[in-house]
């Protein structure tokens, strides 16, 4: 049983989400050779704020335009 955890910035929408663990699963099963149905995908959305990169927060480095 597979478990893929995602962890990214917030903001995707629904169908961004659905397309990355429809993908995410098909290529799990097919270079695992185990089932779509046993493979889990874990979204964690992290606002900006709360991940640094390089020294400084992310929402200071990639402030929305």
């Amino acid at each position: 049983m597979p478990v893929i955890k995602v962890e990214m910035f917030e903001g995707r929408t629904i169908e961004q989400k659905r397309e990355l663990v429809e993908v995410l699963s098909k290529e799990t099963a097919r270079i695992t050779g185990c089932s779509v149905e046993s493979i889990y995908v874990v979204i964690d959305e992290v606002k900006k704020e709360n991940w640094g990169a390089g020294g400084e927060l992310c929402s200071d480095k990639y402030p929305d335009k």
